[in-house]
């Protein structure tokens, strides 16, 4: 299902093995807590009383070359976690904000997230030892958006590409609706709001391609960033429709190819999204 060779896909296994074995060794000098333990205002994880801290520093040095070495695997596998307010992040190679004041997530979602990441290499290690006996070119989701590929990397690594691409087309506008604070209003009403011309009202900013006003790409990227946004958002309609009827989904199941060309399109309009200018409008004087 990629173009990584089962040589590197077996690379990026090992390094994350590397990464769990500091890490358990690593945890064995620390304090572990959750975040309900610490209200969301403490670390997750301290220092043990009576610990040999040059060791321990030496251990964390170790740990944090295994995390980037390990980085790689999370990128590829799409494992990384959705965290409100901070958007996507990777627990592996952040693993250390758990020491951190505010910690975002736990010892355990580090141990989760590396098991997840070894679970799907070990698909993508078994395809591409078969697609070696092919000639077919390959591809890799996982250079698609990042938001993209995030949502859909679970299901489309089990093959359930349909549900790989209602789950993308749903994070993309679960992502923007946060990055703006517009979850005031469906789906549909957001992309039209966001993407229509005129200037942006008091609560509701848009998004608009830059560029000065009579420039005449700027113009066509304006007037087609809208379209396209209905156009996805009537496809992802239509995915959620169909793949909630089970009748459907069994018997009308996309191809690979097809649920590559819709999550291709979705990443597209992704990256189109991360160019636009954010416009608010501005606050009454005195407020």
């Amino acid at each position: 299902m990629a173009t990584y060779s089962a040589d590197y896909l077996k690379r990026l296994m090992a390094a994350v093995e590397r990464f769990e074995e500091i890490f358990g060794r690593w945890m064995e000098t620390q304090e572990e807590s959750d975040l309900v333990q610490t209200r969301g205002l403490f670390p997750a994880v301290w220092t043990k009383e009576g610990q040999d801290q040059a060791a321990v520093r030496t251990l964390e040095l170790d740990l944090a070359e295994a995390a980037g070495a390990a980085a790689r695997a999370v990128a590829v596998t799409g494992a990384r976690m959705r965290v409100a307010g901070l958007g996507v992040v990777d627990p592996i190679e952040n693993w250390s904000l758990m020491s951190a004041p505010k910690a975002i997530f736990t010892p355990q979602e580090v141990r989760a997230t590396a098991a997840r990441v070894r679970g799907r290499l070990s698909t993508m290690i078994s395809e591409a030892e078969e697609a070696a006996e092919s000639a077919t070119p390959g591809f890799a989701p996982s250079e698609l958006h990042e938001v993209i590929w995030t949502a859909a990397a679970a299901h489309w690594t089990t093959h359930q590409y349909r549900v790989a691409v209602r789950e993308a087309s749903e994070a993309l506008t679960v992502h923007w609706k946060e990055r703006l604070g517009r979850n005031d209003v469906t789906d549909t009403s957001f992309w039209q709001q966001t993407l229509s011309g005129g200037d942006p009202e008091p609560g509701k900013p848009k998004l608009a391609w830059p560029g000065p006003a009579e420039d005449q790409t700027a113009k066509s990227m304006r007037g087609g960033l809208a379209p396209l946004a209905g156009a996805l958002n009537n496809l992802a309609t239509g995915l959620n429709l169909t793949v909630r009827n089970v009748a459907t989904h069994t018997r009308d199941e996309l191809t690979e190819q097809e649920g590559m060309e819709r999550l291709a399109a979705y990443s597209y309009f992704a990256r189109l999204l991360d160019q636009c200018e954010v416009r608010r409008a501005k606050e009454p004087e005195g407020t």
